[in-house]
């Protein structure tokens, strides 16, 4: 075995999920990918793992089902299916989710019958989402090249595979001599720019460049800005995607107006949304455009009411290691990590004081979004413009030709 993918392993598990004695591990891995994955999970029980759990996922009879099997199939959720994820998650269990996705697969398939199974899935798992996004357990995102993910980043390339492999390894720093103390070095950084986040305590962000984004987001009075690592509910930290360049927090549900264009393409359910431009008034998209796949924004956006209202804002410079690669990856794990960007849905109750104790209701009287959907999109441009809005009227740059302003 490719001693950089042990390395890799053990940086997942190790820095990842942060496994400890005797916990149980859940990996959710495509079927192309089950060398790796197996080769996670052997490094999982060598640092004391109790239990790994195999979740296989097979894209192609996934679309098999979406065409072929009867419409009221997409509006059913197993019952087997929700107790597996509800067990795990109530027995402590960390998550490993290894993100690789052919980003067209699904081009083919009727959208409502995708955004029917996403809807039902959602529901279903609503409770299991919601303890993982206030972190009461550790999980991580990762990835490993698929053949057909890595023809669509690299087309026409004979070892596409091999590419996007080193590429990958790149972005998580396994291609360093010691990956663990350059993830140190690199969580101290990111913990610099939250501190001077939260230090400001911004009332308002106002975002322009030259596509035309000129969009002013509120912010609600005790949010919080994370990124780097985090802690779960026994105190133990892990780093929830690998790799990670934001720093992230949450807008007032009914606090964005303007109009953002999108600058990356968006793949959803794996299908594709490109070239699509957005324009909000007290919070909510009341136009939208898109050049790709209309339909599937569409249908994204009425998913529930919160969809259409932003859960997430997230800060990346352009001057980062992903964007400086020059690779558009197809997959946001990546691509949301190479650009600022904002998520349609639910917002992450960690991002405001006290909001992994509150419930859902409680969560949208303090203005917090809800939804059954969270999905990032990149709006993140060379010559991107933030500037902050203090509480007493004070400006202060944040973002300068595309990046972090010196502080």
């Amino acid at each position: 075995m490719n001693e950089r993918l042990r390395k890799y392993a053990r940086l997942i598990v190790k820095i990842g999920v942060n496994i400890q004695a005797g916990q149980i591990l859940v990996i959710t891995s495509p079927i192309e990918c089950a060398d790796f994955a197996r080769l996670v999970a052997e490094t999982a029980y060598k640092e004391g793992a109790r239990e790994v759990v195999m979740q296989w996922q097979d894209e192609l009879s996934a679309k098999i089902r979406f065409m072929l099997a009867p419409d009221e199939v997409f509006s059913e959720f197993p019952q087997w299916r929700r107790d597996f994820y509800m067990y795990y998650v109530n027995h402590g269990a960390a998550f490993i989710s290894i993100a690789a996705e052919d980003p067209e697969l699904l081009k083919e398939v009727n959208p409502t019958r995708i955004a029917t199974q996403q809807k039902a899935s959602s529901k279903a798992l609503v409770e299991y989402r919601q303890k993982l996004m206030n972190h009461e357990n550790s999980w991580c995102v990762a990835s490993m090249p698929t053949k057909a993910w890595a023809d669509k980043v690299f087309p026409g390339e004979a070892k596409a595979e091999e590419l996007l492999l080193d590429a990958i390894l790149k972005t998580v720093r396994v291609d360093t001599a010691d990956p663990v103390a350059a993830w140190a070095e690199h969580v101290r950084m990111l913990r610099s720019r939250r501190e001077f986040l939260n230090t400001n305590s911004f009332q308002f962000l106002h975002y322009e460049n030259s596509l035309g984004t000129d969009l002013m987001i509120e912010l609600p009075i005790g949010h919080v800005w994370q990124g780097g690592e985090e802690k779960n509910a026994a105190g133990i930290e892990f780093m929830a995607n690998m790799p990670t360049e934001e720093v992230f927090t949450l807008p007032k549900r009914d606090g964005v107006n303007g109009k953002v264009f999108a600058t990356k393409p968006f793949i959803y359910n794996s299908t594709m949304i490109d070239k699509f431009a957005l324009t909000f008034k007290d919070g909510k998209v009341i136009d939208f455009s898109a050049e790709v796949g209309y339909d599937i924004l569409k249908s994204l956006l009425e998913t529930d009411e919160g969809a259409s209202f932003l859960g997430e804002v997230a800060l990346v410079p352009y001057d980062s290691p992903i964007s400086n690669a020059g690779i558009l990856f197809y997959n946001t794990l990546f691509d949301e990590n190479a650009s600022c960007h904002l998520a349609f849905g639910k917002a992450y109750p960690i991002c405001v004081k006290g909001g992994e104790k509150l419930a859902a209701d409680e969560l949208m009287t303090h203005g917090i979004n809800d939804s059954l959907v969270h999905e990032d999109f990149m709006i993140g441009t060379e010559d991107l413009t933030i500037t902050g809005l203090t509480r007493d009227g004070k400006k202060v740059p944040v973002f300068s030709k595309g990046n972090f302003v010196e502080f």
